[in-house]
Order: C-alpha cells, then structure tokens, then sequence
C-alpha cells in the first residue's frame, strides 16, 4: 500500500501493543496500558492496569502538573509533594538576602505561615483527556502549509474554547505522533500554590552541579507545597480567606521501600523527547544544535556568575535562574556525549535506511518524501536564530514583558478565537503574574549582560537569518549593542511593578501604554518576531500533513521488530514501569542500586556544594534510623535507581510500588542516560530517586515536621 495514503489509519492500526516491548522502555499514554496488562503483571505489577486507563482515577488522578515539572498530592488537603528543584523559583521567591530560606530552608509554621508562591506559578490537575482527531483535522484535509496550520489551529482554539465554557479549567489539545492524532486535556488550574516544607539547599541540593546527572547521588530533593482554592470550593487567586483544596484522590507514602529486582512505576508529565525525528534532525542535533547550546548556556551562567559576585541580592534574584541555566548547559553536554557514544547518527541512519528498505513506494509517496525533507530543512536552518530569539524572552525580566505587552497590544483588538496561543482572555491572568514577578528576580546589570551574549551572537549570524528591526535597535557591532542597552535600561520605567501593571490596564482598556524606550524597542522587535513567526507557522503546517506518512512507515517498520510505538514526550501525563536495577556505564565498573547517609558523611567538605548542615551530620552519628532504615542494609537509605523511562518535565515524579504505594520521588537521570530524549539504550537508562524513607527520616528526626508527617499518615519519630 503507497505510504501517503493510509496516514492516521495505519499509524493507529500499528498501535498494537506487544509483549515483546522492552518493560523498561516507553512513556505509555494511560490509555494505553490495558493493553499492556500481560507485560505490567509479568513485571511485577499487582494493580489493575484497566484503572489505570482512566485519568481521573487513583491512583493517576493524585499526580499532577506543579510548575514544570511533575508532584503529586499526598493528603486530603492539597498537601502536595514535587522537588527541590521544580519548587526552587518557589523557594527564591520567599528569600532574601535577610531572610535566605534557599541556605536555611523552611517549616511553616502552620497553615497561617505558609508563604505564597510566586504570581505565575500554577499546579494543572487532569480531569479529561479526550480523542479529537477528527474534530482536529476535519477543515485541514486537502491543504497545505499555512493553510493546513491554520486549519489545525482554529479547531484546537474551537475544543478548547468549549472546553472552558464551564469555567474552573484549563483545556488544550495535544498532538499525538506528530499530527496523526490529538487528544483533548481538561485540567484544573490552581492557582494559590504555598510553600510548606522545604529542606536547606545543603541537602534538597547536595552535590549541586558536582552531582547533577551522576550516580551515586546523596540528596533529599524534596518539597512540600499547599494547593489552595476559594471557598465555593473552585480554582482562584491568592487570598488568605481561601481554603486548602480537596483532591480527588491522594498517595499514601509507603513505610517499606524497594530491593534490587522490585517493581516500579512512575507517573508523570515528561516535558518533550524526539525519538520518533529523521535521521536527518539526528544528526543537525548532534553536529550544530547541542555545540550551540552548550556555548551559548556557558557564556550565560558566566556572565550571572560575574554580574553576583559581591553582591548577595544579585545572587538571592538570579538562584533559580542560574540553576536552570547550569542544569540546562550540562543536560546538553550530557546529551552530545551520549549520542556521540552510542553512536546514535549512523544506527538512525541506517534503521531509516531499512525502514524505507521495507516499504512500496510510488512517485506520490516519494514526491510527498521530498517536500517533507524540504521542510525539516527549512526549520533545521533556522535553528540557532531560533535558540537565541527564544533565549532572549526566557533569560529576561524587562525585556520579557515589554514583548508580552506589545504582543497583548496587538492581539486584544482581535476576536479572543482569532488571537495567539497565550494572548487569550484565558491567559490574560498568567500573563499579569509574570508582570508582577519580575523585580524580584530582576537586576539591571545582570540583565543587560545576559542580553549581552545573546545579541552578540546573534549579530555574529550570517546576513540572512538576521532581522532589520533587531539591527535597528540593537545595532549591528558590540559598540552600537552596549550603547543600545546602556540607553534602553537607562530610560525604562519597567523596573517597577506599577509601570507594567499600568501598561497593561492601558492595554486591556483599548488604549496605549505610556511612552517608554523599552516598550518603543519592543514594538519593532515584535515585528520581527510576527514576520518570522508567519514563515514558521507555513513550513509548521507542512510538517503538520507530512510526518505522519513518516510516523506511519515507522510504526510499520517498529512491529516488524515486535516493537510497540508509543508517542515521543508532550507535556501530557504518561507512566513508565520497569525495575530497581544496578547500573553498569563502563566495563568492570558497577553502581549498587541503593546509596546511604553514609555517602553524605564521605563526600562533605564543608565546603559548598558538600556542606551538609551540622544537624544532619549529628543525626548519621547517633544512628537513630528506627522505622526508616533498609532492613537489608542496615542503615538510612537516601537515593535510589530505577530503569524507568523518563526525561525533563519527569522531576517530581511519584514513583510506585506494586501495589500503588508512593516509595520514590523522581529528579534525575545519570550522565549515561541524558541523551535518552532522543535515544534510549536499555543498558545504561536510569532514573534517579529520593527514597521516601529518606525524607520521613529527615522529617521525624533532624528537621521535624510531625503535623505533616500525622497529616500523610505517617509516624512523627
């Protein structure tokens, strides 16, 4: 049968799940798994795989969206557990060089001192997830390029539109295997997220960078966070008169924990992997994009480095910033070596070779093949604009929101349908919480210096990718770039919080914001910004109607292998299982599974990243670990391995044990697995987990918190 023709149909029919898949590989959409019962029972699993279809079922229903990241609720009243790390904006929100809870770390004390979390930050609970392809490609068939995103894109806006008619949610339509089907997800969007517990940075961060991705780990990257609601019991702003929100359903955190060999499942919201790109985009991955990034994120975190020495409140502003920045720079340097060690280019070239091998082909198929090749192309090339574009709203505060204002300038007058993702009514609160956040996590020297590497290599791009309206404020010389950014910041009004929550009321009240030099600059930068967001958008919908027939060769190809396809990370919710498993990277050299207190005692320095706080260390030196120790070891577990599949986004995980009973916390991978996003190798996958004995212990007996312990069900001491 010619490839262009069956489409969704083929890639659906090769869906069918076999036995044979690997249990340690595949992020399975919920409804998947049913049809995985034989292989989740083979493995360990005691549950029913059919409860697990349905998200809005325990135990799926308790796992949640927080920040970017995964949490999951483990009491009745909102109490809600994610990282250290997903939570730190939260954590560098409430600090300050004179109150620094990110070195000291926090306890509420009581519901009444629970800080809230910064305006933007938001926990997403799924309640829906819905097929609606048809729906979604009804107006696109028969057309092309932006004809065919436009299609696509006014039948989401349309289901979600309906979707949020009821009010109290946030929908959005998730596109599945690249265009061959779409999913409707209906979420809860809270929004009054408080702090509650969170450990010292020298444990929810020991080992810092030093560790990050490396096995074996010693830290306890744990936070606790509060949902809140209004009384009538629906999602709402902060306001001390709401209440603590009522999940409909939460984890009971096990008081056993997991042997080599034993069961276990993760659930949660991987942000994005691309094991299911052309050859093509492997090797543009490996030979320009990840060199790319890994320079541009070094000369970033250099120049935050540079812009807080001496100064506490530049480094208290830019904590989280720098973190990601740093955790960002080594995933893509992990992510090169990885595919450079696997050799990952030539084996995806050569299975695409054979899958093309494999297939009947008529002039159709290989003309609809040349046009797809032609746009992967076109979207290759313009790769590090891009990345630095991108860059340049994400690693700034003023800057960020005049865009966002100009952008919302323009959109308004338009019918709320007509208007861009992110600029409708539904998006005008979020868009008002990033307004409000951004002096504190704002400096200008340390913002324009930021600009700085980013404009300096985007002057450095060759004539054709660079825009006249970005030369035009930023000149076109790094003289010309510090006098602009000398006069912009100079003359902005945007460092204070009523200046751009008074452009905005402007703006939504149909009128213009006051005369302002950064708000001037934004409006010809945005002109750019919509002329090359046009041209991404046509080649976008191409891409759309054409790697499908890609998708559909693939599963073809797949199940001649025995192997099932499930679809490549998308934010939305997905569940892993596998095993805890001993880590073998190189030859002659093995990792137990399982690491103790003991390590945090061998690696401390007193020095930062491996100080851990006096309270910890005489708490290892009296040994008290009753109830929380490793009967097999025994003494306190602290981190532990997996072989679930997992990625970004992953963080903050629940992980489960056969039984459904929450006995991990996920935030890692090792530095063998960081390339998994694009190719996963069995040998050498893992996640890595807090062992929620760790954290009970670190609860009950070196920074207590019995209320919470007792509100988890959980012994105090």
């Amino acid at each position: 049968m010619p490839i262009h023709r069956p489409l969704a149909a083929a890639l659906v029919a090769g869906l069918v799940l076999s036995s044979a898949a690997h249990a340690d590989e595949g992020m399975w959409m919920p409804t998947q798994l049913p049809d995985l019962a034989r292989p989740l029972r083979e493995a360990g699993f005691r549950g029913s795989p059919a409860e697990l279809a349905d998200v809005t079922r325990p135990p799926l229903s308790a796992v949640v969206r927080v920040g970017g990241g995964t949490g999951a609720f483990v009491s009745g009243d909102g109490l809600l557990l994610t990282n250290h790390h997903v939570a730190y904006g939260v954590i560098q929100y409430n600090s300050s060089a004179e109150h620094d809870i990110i070195d000291g770390g926090f306890i509420a004390d009581g519901r009444g001192d629970e800080r809230a979390a910064n305006p933007d930050f938001r926990v997403l609970v799924t309640v829906g997830f819905d097929r609606v392809t048809d729906e979604v490609l009804a107006d696109a068939r028969g057309k092309s390029g932006r004809a065919y995103f436009d299609a696509v894109d006014v039948a989401s806006k349309r289901i979600v539109a309906d979707c949020e008619q009821a009010g109290g949610v946030r929908c959005s339509v998730a596109n599945m295997y690249y265009g061959t089907d779409f999913y409707r997800v209906t979420q809860l969007e809270l929004r009054d997220v408080r702090l509650v517990y969170a450990p010292p940075r020298s444990i929810g961060n020991y080992g810092d960078e030093v560790d990050n991705f490396m096995w074996p780990r010693h830290v306890g990257d744990f936070t606790l966070l509060r949902a809140y609601v209004g009384r009538d019991g629906k999602p709402a702003a902060y306001s001390p008169d709401n209440v603590p929100y009522q999940p409909p359903a939460h984890l009971q955190v096990a008081r056993e924990g997991l042997q080599s060999g034993d069961f276990a499942m993760l659930a949660g919201y991987p942000g994005i992997t691309y094991r299911h790109r052309t050859a093509a985009e492997f090797a543009h991955q490996v030979e320009q994009t990840l060199p790319q990034r890994v320079a541009v994120f070094d000369a970033l975190i250099a120049a935050v480095e540079e812009a807080g020495q001496g100064d506490a409140d530049v480094r208290t502003r830019y904590a989280s910033q720098l973190q990601s920045l740093k955790n960002n720079r080594k995933r893509a340097a992990g992510e090169l070596e990885g595919l450079l060690r696997s050799d990952a280019v030539r084996l995806r070239a050569e299975d695409e070779r054979q899958m093309w091998a494999a297939q009947s082909r008529d002039a159709a198929d290989e003309a609809a093949l040349a046009a797809f090749d032609a746009s992967i192309g076109i979207a290759l090339g313009d790769g590090e604009r891009d990345l630095l574009l991108g860059l340049l709203a994400s690693q700034s505060q003023l800057l960020r929101s005049a865009l966002l204002l100009e952008r919302l300038r323009i959109e308004l007058p338009k019918p709320d349908a007509a208007r861009e993702t992110g600029y409708q009514a539904r998006d005008l609160a979020l868009i008002e919480g990033v307004l409000k956040q951004a002096q504190r996590r704002y400096a200008p020297d340390a913002e324009k210096a930021l600009l700085r590497v980013l404009l300096a290599r985007y002057q450095a791009l060759p004539e054709h990718l660079r825009e006249p309206e970005y030369d035009a404020v930023f000149g076109q010389s790094p003289a010309q770039l510090d006098e602009a950014l000398d006069r912009l910041y100079a003359g902005t009004a945007l460092a204070g919080e009523q200046a751009r929550l008074s452009a905005l009321a402007a703006i939504r009240d149909g009128g213009a914001p006051a005369d302002d030099p950064l708000l001037a600059a934004a409006a010809q930068l945005v002109q750019a910004n919509l002329r090359i967001e046009a041209a991404r958008k046509a080649n976008d919908g191409d891409l759309l109607r054409l790697r499908p027939m890609y998708m559909a060769a693939l599963s073809a190809w797949r199940k001649t292998q025995g192997r099932a396809l499930y679809p490549d990370a998308n934010g939305t919710l997905r569940v892993s299982y596998g095993r805890v498993e001993a880590l073998s990277p190189r030859d002659a050299v093995t990792f137990a599974p399982v690491t103790t207190v003991a390590g945090i005692v061998e690696k401390h320095t007193g020095q930062v990243p491996f100080d851990a706080p006096a309270p910890l260390l005489e708490a290892i030196a009296e040994g008290d670990f009753a109830g929380t120790a490793d009967a097999a070891l025994g003494t306190q577990p602290v981190n532990f391995l997996t072989n679930l599949d997992t990625t970004g986004g992953n963080s903050g995980s629940p992980v489960l044990d056969a039984r459904g009973r929450l006995v991990g916390l996920n935030f890692d991978s090792n530095w063998e697995s960081v390339s998994a996003s694009w190719w996963f190798d069995p040998r050498t996958k893992r996640a890595i987990h807090v062992d929620m004995r760790y954290m009970r212990w670190l609860m009950a007996k070196v920074y207590p918190a019995p209320a919470l312990l007792e509100e988890m069900g959980l012994p105090a001491r």
